[in-house]
């Protein structure tokens, strides 16, 4: 069937239909939405199905870093884009967040200042700096989550892409932009708290931070994100554009020839891409509780790129699995094995691309597909 004849709406329903680890993927995060609630908010504390806030907030994590992981495997597995920097986008969506919630503290502050920020007091400001001007207008930070990463984006992509830089130039340039932000927002004199950042948040339109139904609330918004976005990169996939910006990946010099404007292209996926990190770190911060430079460090691009090899780049699905599977084991190696755990994630991201080089999705299709082989000649 010819996809490009049909609607938008049954054109995503015609690529979900072929995509059974999406089907599988939305089934979990369905079954995930509607099971947390009732075994955090309706089961005692008592019981053995209670389930934590501290575990609540943990999930909540895994799927902020999840759709981090779609917006690179969007242009990494589907453009070709290797983006060693997006980090600085998740970096960018949390402050802008974080100011929001650093201006609603008000005078709950040490300090008791109506509106400077208790790190500015403490540093001796003397008024708000410009740039924090309509940050206590929760609508006026969500606009700005999505702005601020995208515009960065657009300017960068625009530089970059009309000068053709790409393969290792392009992923070095992103490297270097992201540890350029490091460096500036580490300063104190830039207006975003140093190296401490921003934390100690109080509340988030009105409702406490602390009190279980918002800490659920953020919950379901993160798991509708994930799911949206999810949804919204399949469609782009599989629409006209979407094979477009593959054949770009493919043989960038051949889309060219045949008359595709390949930098327009490249451009809008790569701003389009950073929205959605942007965004995955504004959900981030209020179910963590503090964002600081440390987030722009290049490590931590570099580790998102290693979660989209590790689950399977090139199918969204198997970024979210990469995702989870890797900040899992993070999770638990720190804990178990507190003095090893570095060596034994090293060995996972070493081990799993050198014997799984199509990812751990890859590895289990190739295994699928190997059994009704077998199967079908038996």
């Amino acid at each position: 069937m010819d996809t490009n004849t049909l609607g938008p709406r049954n054109r995503l329903i015609a690529a979900l239909r072929a995509d059974r680890g999406g089907q599988w993927f939305l089934g979990v995060l369905l079954v995930t939405g509607v099971l947390a609630p009732l075994l955090n908010l309706a089961v005692p504390p008592t019981s053995a199905l209670h389930l934590s806030s501290y575990t609540v907030t943990l999930i909540g994590k895994y799927m902020t870093y999840a759709m981090l992981a779609i917006a690179v495997d969007l242009i990494w597995g589907y453009c070709g884009i290797l983006s060693l920097g997006h980090g600085a986008f998740f970096a960018l969506g949390g402050y802008a967040i974080g100011m929001y919630l650093m201006r609603e503290i008000g005078t709950r502050g040490v300090y008791g200042d109506p509106v400077l920020p208790d790190f500015m007091v403490f540093l001796n400001w003397k008024q708000l700096p410009w740039f924090w001007y309509g940050f206590n207008h929760f609508a006026f930070a969500a606009l700005m989550i999505m702005l601020v990463p995208g515009l960065l984006a657009l300017v960068f992509g625009f530089l970059a892409f009309r000068s053709r830089v790409s393969g290792v130039y392009l992923s070095i340039i992103t490297q270097a932009l992201t540890y350029a932000l490091m460096l500036a927002f580490f300063r104190n004199d830039m207006g975003f708290g140093g190296n401490n950042g921003f934390t100690d948040f109080k509340d988030i339109m009105g409702f406490s931070l602390q009190a279980p139904g918002t800490r659920m609330a953020l919950f379901l918004v993160t798991v509708l994100a994930l799911g949206g976005s999810y949804l919204l990169c399949r469609y782009i996939v599989a629409s006209r554009a979407g094979r477009v910006i593959a054949a770009i990946r493919d043989s960038e010099s051949r889309a060219r020839f045949l008359g595709y404007r390949v930098e327009s292209y490249k451009l809008w996926v790569f701003v389009f891409s950073a929205v959605l990190a942007g965004i995955a770190g504004a959900l981030y911060v209020p179910q963590i509780g503090i964002i600081n430079p440390s987030e722009f460090s290049p490590a931590n691009s570099i580790e998102i790129v290693i979660w989209v090899a590790i689950g399977g780049r090139g199918t969204l699905y198997g970024a979210v699995v990469g995702a989870l599977l890797v900040n899992y084991a993070k999770t638990y190696f720190t804990a178990a094995l507190p003095s090893m755990w570095l060596y034994a994630l090293g060995a996972l991201f070493v081990l799993v691309p050198l014997f799984l080089p199509q990812g751990v999705v890859g590895a289990v299709s190739q295994l699928r597909s190997r059994m009704i082989g077998a199967r079908a000649t038996s």
